[in-house]
């Protein structure tokens, strides 16, 4: 298989039209002094990607920790379906009379 960005003779066109149009020319000196990171180019958009990536933030967030639970535990609360971590939690908050 030949790579689609490689120049290749008898299609109507030359070789200096090829490199004319190339989608990525090589980058100059110049290019590179003129060159700024895309959030400082791109403020607004960078700012509404941030906004807008994943859930929305809890007000308390909750805190990762590592638990060791009884296997059967586990798979209790597994076999229950989605939401097992958060039943798990509620059973714990009970527990402790919170």
């Amino acid at each position: 298989m030949t790579d689609p960005k490689e120049f290749k003779p008898g299609r109507g066109y030359g070789k200096q039209d090829w490199d004319d149009v190339s989608d990525n020319p090589e980058w100059t000196e110049a290019d590179f002094a003129k060159a700024r990171p895309f959030a400082e180019a791109f403020p607004k958009l960078v700012e509404s990607i941030e906004r807008t990536r994943g859930r929305p933030r809890a007000a308390v967030p909750k805190k990762q920790i590592t638990l060791r639970l009884d296997q059967d535990v586990i798979d209790a609360f597994k076999a229950s379906g989605p939401g097992w971590q958060s039943r798990i939690n509620a059973a714990l908050r009970k527990a402790g009379g919170l």
